[in-house]
């Protein structure tokens, strides 16, 4: 692995190639300067996401909680190769039970802390269902499907490209960018994935787990926070965040650093 930088806080970006599937994904470690602890977080994009968009946060967290890090970009996103035919409208299960326990391997991460953004939070539920975890944090996740959801996936069909979303979602995707929109959109709004229903998974996750959402989410109601926190096995911790849309990470940095930094003290103590 190539050094690529070293932050302003302290921690070490190193890019890597991984083989997972038979398809080449990109990843970026984060190491702060003082890790002495095996465990990894492993930062889970959402459905239009990448590493790239996660910008500073990984480091930031990173830095706070003196653990490594890895985030990687799904086949599909980012630096990654392109989805192959259409998506399934089981995808987000096949992510969690297929793919990221192999992307994990492949990276050589025994000891796994997930965080999961929107999508990513739901394959971090899958994956913690069926693998033990130390602690689990879900940002956005969906284990159900809300008309407010769609409502939101619709509108932002119709201004994806006059709004420059198109545009500025190219700078992370490159030419990948409208087959990755169409896939995501196409099978949210698609009949079967109406069906789409985790909570029969979740009594299986028995760590600590953190589940936080924006207040302001235009994606989902607190019902998914409520449905998840009441539905794991383990302890489990709700925070809507005052005043956030969908990326509370991004929109209320400094308060999610925090509060999630003290979860993983506590959780990993």
């Amino acid at each position: 692995m190539a050094i690529d930088a070293v932050g302003a806080l302290g921690v070490v970006l190193r890019a890597e190639r991984l083989e997972v599937h038979g398809a080449a994904l990109a990843g970026t470690w984060f190491v702060p300067a003082r890790c002495r602890d095996a465990r990894c977080i492993v930062f889970l994009h959402e459905g239009l996401g990448s590493v790239r968009q996660w910008k500073e946060f990984p480091a930031r967290l990173c830095a706070a909680t003196q653990l490594r890090g890895f985030a990687f970009d799904r086949r599909g996103h980012g630096r990654s190769e392109p989805l192959v035919g259409r998506r399934s409208p089981d995808y987000l299960r096949e992510e969690g039970l297929e793919w990221l326990p192999a992307v994990l391997a492949a990276a050589g991460i025994a000891q796994p802390v997930p965080f999961g953004h929107s999508d990513g939070g739901s394959i971090a539920l899958y994956y913690a269902a069926a693998h033990p975890v130390a602690a689990l944090v879900v940002e956005a996740a969906h284990v159900f499907v809300e008309e407010l959801a769609l409502s939101g996936i619709r509108q932002l069909g119709r201004e994806w490209h006059p709004s420059g979303m198109a545009r500025r979602s190219a700078r992370s995707h490159g030419p990948k960018t409208e087959a990755l929109f169409t896939a995501w959109h196409d099978t949210w709004l698609s009949a079967p994935f109406r069906d789409f229903n985790m909570l029969d998974v979740l009594p299986r996750i028995s760590c600590p787990t953190l589940v936080l959402q924006g207040e302001r989410d235009p994606y989902g109601t607190p019902a998914q926070v409520d449905a998840i926190a009441r539905g794991v096995r383990g302890p489990a911790q709700r925070w809507l965040v005052p005043g956030a849309g969908h990326a509370p990470h991004l929109e209320a940095g400094d308060a999610v650093v925090e509060h999630v930094a003290n979860f993983l003290r506590d959780s990993l103590r």
